[in-house]
This record gives C-alpha cells, structure tokens and sequence, in this order.
C-alpha cells in the first residue's frame, strides 16, 4: 500500500477534477505482478493501468488500492466491475469514496464473493488526495497559502522591497507547488509590486495552473502585465461594479474576466470566489499572496494547509506575512499541526495544517 501511496503521488497536477489514485496488484503467491497510477483525467484510473500490467498473473490475486474502487461508468468504466472481470480474490483499499456518484465499489466487490478490507495507511492516502477529498466534502478547492518570510515575519522591507527574501532553492520549490495546483491565485497588491508570471517553471511536463488575480476594483491588471501572456491561462476577478483596465475574453487570448460580489470588508466574496474556481474543475489552490488576501481567506475559513519559507533573514519593518483574518484575541488564535519541516538551501520550509477545533 505505501507503493500505492507513492504511484498516486506521480498523478498530482495532472488528474483533476479526479483523484489521484495507485493500485498494486499482487499474484496469488503475493509478488507484485503489476502496478499503476491514474495519469490524467479521462484516461484509465488507477485499476486499469495495473491490471493491465499484471494480465493473467492477476487472476486469484490482490489489489491494493489508494481509494475505494470507483462503481459508476463516467469517461471511463467502473473499476470495481474490471477487478471482478480480472478474477481478483481480495481487494485492500486506504480510504472510502466519498463521492455519492461513485461510491458502493466495496459493496458491488463483496456482492461478487471478493474479499474487501478497508483503512490501509488511510492517513497517509487521504493526506495526498487532500484536495480532491475536500472538494468533495466542502464543496469547494483545497486552499494552500504559501508566503516567504524573514525570521521575524516580515515579507517586504519598509520602502516595500522584497526580491528576493529567500533562496534560489526555495523560489524553484514554489514552482513544483504550482504545478502541482489547478490554481495559483493573487491579490492586486502583489499584482502591482511585482508583477508576477505565476507560471510553473523549470518543472517537466507541468498541467500549467490557471492564474487567478483577485483585481477587485480592476485596476492592477493593465495590457502588457506579464499575467496576462500565452503561458497559461488568466482569470482575473473583479468586482461587479469594477470597470476593469483589462477586459479578458474567455474565448479570446485566454484571458477571462469574471465579475463577483463584493464583501462587506470592501474585497470580493471569497465563498463566492472558490465556488466560481470549483464550477471550472478547480480543486486546488494556491495563495500566494499578499497579506491581506490571505487575511481574507483566513477570515472566511478557507485555507486549509499553510506553507512557509523562512529565510534568516531580520528585517526589523515592514509588512508582516498576514494582515487580519479576522483575529483579535488570543484565544481565537488558528492553531496548526507542523506536519514537516525541510531545509533548502539556506531556508527552512515549514508545512503545516489547521488543527480543527474540537466542540
């Protein structure tokens, strides 16, 4: 099942709106005789690829499998049907299907006379399919924040300077991070500092993300931003009531603009935001910036993962990494749970998850 685990990883940035998914089918001695990971969407799931792979030798075997074996015909047949046509005798699957329109795969096994267990590794599948499991239960992406920072928190010098407060190696480990997302989202004030690509560079045979700026009043995005080229495709949000300085066809140069309500604290509705991005397949999404959209998105209960490059570096002023958010006290501190720590270059990433408040 760890191998499944670590075949399922190979589809992320590449299978969404689907899950990533790996499958090991062993023989009836128990030696591996075939393995397989979904691809992209559309194509074979997981099952398939490893059946494939294993032929005859699957006959009386087991499958291993990250996620509950799907029971519905979409682009592609239903895997439970194709284990039971293999004449696989046990299937062990890590997590349940969520999702109403596919699940009862363990069921349509059992009726077969497969044996069926559940819970493998569970943890360790569902934490990499935490985008598509959450956009299945929420109903909306998975959000990750990802901002650089001084050791005492700052992201900007005082007269607003910031380039370049981490390392080289931190700055091409973002990029695997975007081409790992659907979407790669910023607000205006990091639009108009930097001007940013938002482009995975550097990482082969990257699904480019879309690049989303949040432009409320539509006036950072102006012709000649680099947002705006043919390098992947642009979303800019702005508000409905906004007369945007650059108007995007969605069947033009691939630049869209879509208009949404404003929030009561004067930015876009970021629930109304996810749930545009989630309409077009979106199921991941990574902030990447300033502070104050991601206090927003703080604000509204919307970041699910934090990832932080500390550089040491002091700055003593300046802005801090995240401003609101809609806490004033400490006891309404957001506490999160560190699940990893790693040294680039000079840097420390630190990756962490909201801790949910027990009732």
């Amino acid at each position: 099942m760890r191998r499944a685990v670590t075949l399922a990883a190979r589809g992320i940035g590449s299978t969404s709106p689907n899950p990533v998914v790996g499958c090991v089918i062993l023989d009836a001695s128990g030696e591996v005789a075939g393995e397989g990971w979904h691809q992209r969407a559309g194509g074979p799931h997981a099952e398939v690829h490893a059946l494939r792979a294993a032929g005859d030798a699957a006959r009386g075997g087991t499958a291993l499998v990250t996620l509950e074996p799907c029971n519905h015909t979409g682009r592609t047949g239903p895997c439970a049907q194709a284990l039971i046509d293999a004449g696989i005798a046990r299937v062990v699957y890590a997590v349940a299907d969520p999702n109403p329109d596919a699940t009862g795969g363990a069921q349509t096994l059992r009726a077969a006379g497969i044996s069926v267990e559940q819970g493998l590794l569970e943890a360790e599948a569902a934490e990499g399919n935490a985008a598509w499991l959450t956009s299945v239960r929420l109903g909306r992406p998975h959000v990750t924040w990802k901002y650089a920072a001084t050791l005492d928190g700052r992201i900007a010098a005082a007269d607003g300077t910031s380039r370049w407060i981490t390392s080289a190696e931190s700055r091409a480990d973002v990029h695997r991070l975007r081409a790992e997302c659907d979407a790669v989202v910023v607000g205006s004030g990091t639009q108009r500092a930097d001007d940013p690509h938002l482009a995975a560079r550097g990482i082969e045979g990257a699904v480019q993300p879309l690049r989303v700026v949040v432009d409320t009043n539509g006036t950072a995005v102006t012709p000649g931003a680099r947002v705006v080229d043919d390098a992947a495709p642009t979303l800019i949000a702005v508000a409905d009531d906004a007369t945007p300085a650059y108007e995007g066809e969605s069947d033009g140069d691939g630049v869209e603009t879509v208009r949404l309500p404003r929030a009561a604290e004067g930015g876009l509705d970021i629930p109304t935001l996810l749930a545009v991005l989630h309409a077009r397949g979106v199921r991941s999404v990574l902030l990447e910036g300033g502070a104050t959209l991601a206090g927003a998105f703080v604000a509204a209960g919307a970041v699910d993962r934090v990832i932080g490059y500390l550089a040491p570096v002091l700055l003593g002023a300046g802005p801090a990494a995240l401003a609101g958010g809609g806490i004033t006290t400490i006891t309404e501190a957001l506490r999160l749970d560190v699940s990893e720590t790693v040294r680039l270059g000079p840097d420390l990433r630190v990756t962490a998850t909201l801790v949910t408040k027990e009732h």
